[in-house]
């Protein structure tokens, strides 16, 4: 079974590939505004763990609302970093790169606090794997983390300090506010971890 991680940079998506080792990463630049921190933490932690990254630009920034985008977030965004349809969009674009690589399956690095928007439950991923394995490709896609809070998911993979020390979380900038929600969840998660205590 030949993995694949989408890697964001983030803690997240930077524990599970610690965790479960997957042969390759996909970076996604669809013009969020974080990008360039997101591609060189990405960077840093796929060389840490030896693991062959794609880096794929689609620009989608006009498609975009809320903190990633620097629009005004849409009423029914349940959240202020909430883009329509992000998750499905990156996975669709995950599994097109992963046709090209033989992968059989694609990692999401999804959390139980994710559950706050439905691109983030484990029903969505169960009806993208369903949608997924339906299709061409007969590609499986999991979130083995789901059912993890951030801090519990750094204990499970036993992720060093170091690497995840290359992660980058804010959803503003590229260079971490320290207000955001990505922000507060990267210090709350750091400061819950037994990691660094």
């Amino acid at each position: 079974m030949k993995k694949a991680i989408l890697l964001s940079g983030g803690i997240d998506s930077c524990c599970l590939a610690y965790w479960l080792k997957p042969e390759f990463a996909i970076f996604i630049n669809y013009g969020q505004r974080p990008a360039m921190a997101e591609l060189r933490a990405s960077q840093a932690i796929a060389n840490a763990m030896a693991i062959p990254m794609e880096i794929i630009d689609i620009d989608c920034s006009s498609l975009g609302s809320g903190d990633l985008s620097a629009k005004r977030k849409l009423k029914m965004a349940p959240v202020s970093e909430w883009w329509p349809f992000r998750n499905q969009m990156l996975i669709t674009f995950g599994l097109m790169k992963s046709l090209t690589y033989g992968i059989n399956e694609l990692l999401i690095g999804s959390v139980k606090s994710d559950n706050k928007h439905r691109d983030g439950s484990n029903d969505f991923f169960k009806m993208m794997n369903s949608l997924s394995i339906y299709q061409e490709g007969n590609i499986k896609v999991s979130s083995p983390a789901i059912g993890y809070e951030s801090h519990e998911l750094i204990s499970v993979s036993k992720i060093t300090p170091e690497i995840l020390g290359y992660t980058h979380s804010c959803h503003k900038s590229n260079i971490p506010c320290g207000k955001c929600n990505g922000c507060l969840k990267h210090i709350y998660t750091k400061q819950k971890s037994k990691l660094f205590n």
